[in-house]
């Protein structure tokens, strides 16, 4: 098939490996650069007419001006992605920006170039016709969010500088979620209002070493497998935020028959509601708790040595109303082992819960879903992962995540996997949603 002009246009820089890290050595600058020029070219008007900043080495931050400046949005999205497993299995490469299928394949589409594409060719459409939007509207795209970079937080100090405090700002998030919850048939457009901090920490266990043939009792690597094991059997306690709890209570009218009660009545059946969760799989219980995930392993560096150290990482996502400081006690505790440390690497607080209950720029979100996604349900929600737009509550109390795109859960779990692809017809609907909201603003 001949894609559309959007959707070529996401093709384009799909197929550009614009891969992030933190360790500057190993990033390949042209790609960041080709990537950069490529925008050029593919939204000129975009470039001609708006005023561009540059932030750090490649992100950008656009001033599209409008008819006024007194309550100006934020629009925004990242250019990096993250790496792709040389041993995992692609349908098609991933950086070869496959359609087939009815979708858009590679690494990229849904986390989150799909976002920068939807949000360029909505403003290149509206400038084409010579709009002009009724509110400044500020593009902020930047280019290390998947390392928790500077990018973001480089546009905030630009912005604080200049005076700009933004009524609302818009980044990556939730979506138009297909199959998120049981018995739920109808797609739920899950707007983040809050995000869960995200920190890291490192288990490390010491020892002598040795020859594999004169194994001792408890070395470090069975010190550390029981400091797992522990964690993994100490989980946080399950408590519902009022997000959740409202997610629920609209869900409610749409949800089987037994369940309707408890989800509309969720603010007084919390236990029960929560429990529900807990039971119903990984991705609900992620609502209601601070979540905790053993991600790297290392030891002794050849089969045939006993390892003298032996680490792990431990990525958690920690709940609003919890801290870092309370994550690590609540880990120490668990693991109960004098002999195995845990260091702080990287220290990530949960947001604060922006305005959704009679707020004007929650239901201006929730308008442009009943419009262009007439299906779905629209519901404020806690956010699981970390986004570049936890920096901008510092100068605005109305920040929201929501990726404008109709997601099965197959694509959800792609995200930093496998087979990551979106759907041509949704990412043309997310570039229309895009471009009602600005419309839209007042």
């Amino acid at each position: 098939m001949t894609p559309s002009r959007a959707l070529a246009k996401l093709q384009r820089l799909v197929q550009i490996p614009t891969i992030s890290s933190s360790d500057a050595a190993l990033i390949d600058t042209a790609a960041f650069d080709r990537l950069l020029e490529a925008m050029v070219e593919l939204f000129p008007l975009l470039h001609a007419r708006l005023e561009l900043t540059r932030v750090g080495a490649h992100g950008l931050l656009f001033r599209w001006a409008g008819a006024s400046a007194e309550r100006p949005v934020v629009l925004m999205a990242h250019l990096d992605v993250v790496p792709v497993d040389a041993d995992s299995s692609w349908t098609h490469p991933p950086f070869d920006g496959v359609i087939a299928d009815g979708y858009l394949w590679g690494r990229g589409p849904l986390d989150d170039k799909g976002c920068v594409v939807g949000i360029c060719e909505a403003v290149e459409l509206l400038l084409e016709r010579d709009f002009v939007p009724a509110q400044d509207v500020w593009l902020s795209f930047g280019a290390d969010e998947e390392v928790f970079g500077t990018d973001a937080s480089d546009a905030v100090a630009i912005l604080t500088e200049r005076g700009v405090r933004p009524w609302m700002v818009l980044d990556e998030g939730g979506a138009v979620a297909h199959d998120a919850f049981p018995g739920v048939t109808r797609p739920v457009a899950v707007v983040g209002v809050a995000e869960k901090g995200s920190s890291s920490f490192e288990m490390r266990a010491e020892g002598r070493g040795g020859h594999a043939s004169m194994p001792a009792r408890m070395g470090p690597t069975a010190r550390l497998a029981r400091a797992i094991l522990r964690i993994e059997r100490s989980p946080f306690p399950a408590k519902l935020p009022a997000p959740a709890i409202e997610l629920f209570s609209r869900l409610a009218p749409h949800a089987p028959g037994p369940l309707r009660p408890l989800m509309a009545n969720g603010a007084k059946l919390a236990p029960l509601l929560t429990r529900a969760l807990v039971l119903a799989g990984a991705e609900p219980a992620a609502l209601a708790r601070t979540t905790v995930a053993v991600t790297t392993l290392s030891g002794s560096p050849a089969i045939n040595v006993i390892a003298s150290t032996a680490k792990a990482g431990v990525n958690v996502r920690i709940m609003p109303g919890e801290s870092v400081a309370s994550t690590r006690r609540h880990l120490e505790k668990a693991i109960s082992d004098e002999h195995v440390h845990l260091d702080l690497l990287e220290s990530g607080e949960p947001s604060p819960v922006s305005l959704y209950e009679d707020e004007p720029a929650f239901n201006l979100l929730e308008e442009c879903v009943a419009e262009v996604f007439g299906d779905a349900v629209t519901s404020p929600y806690v956010l699981m992962g970390a986004t570049d737009s936890r920096h901008f509550t510092a100068i605005c109390e109305r920040v929201y995540r929501f990726a404008p795109f109709r997601m099965s859960k197959a694509q959800r779990e792609s995200i930093h996997s496998y087979d990551e692809r979106i759907g041509t017809d949704d990412f043309e609907e997310g570039v229309r949603w895009y471009g009602r909201l600005i419309e839209r603003l007042t």
